[in-house]
């Protein structure tokens, strides 16, 4: 069994916000129930595993781990990329006339 970690705690500013939502009977149960055996309120564990999995989430979406053989090809690639075709060419120009940099 592993100790209950509160990484709200760590969070150095005030709970200012809400979040209201319906819930199952049997899992708001087992919820509790976690939540009891954990030795924290309901509260406290769900917003744990809420935050928990949210940040777990964004790392998944903003974090690529590749393997030791397509290491090597992703930075083969950027040391000798390959010529631009036409579509990059045309998708380039097309970038050019309807976005606007700063």
């Amino acid at each position: 069994m592993s100790a209950f970690q509160d990484r709200i705690k760590a969070v150095d500013e005030p709970s200012t916000e809400r979040m209201n939502f319906r819930i199952k009977p049997r899992i708001k149960q087992v919820i509790q129930r976690a939540a009891a055996l954990s030795g924290v309120d309901d509260s406290v564990f769900t917003m744990n595993a809420a935050y928990r999995s949210a940040l777990e989430t964004i790392a998944a979406h903003e974090r690529t781990v590749l393997q030791p053989v397509d290491h090597a090809a992703f930075f083969a690639a950027l040391d000798q990329p390959p010529a631009p075709t036409a579509k990059l060419k045309a998708a380039v120009a097309r970038h050019r006339t309807t976005v606007e940099s700063r």
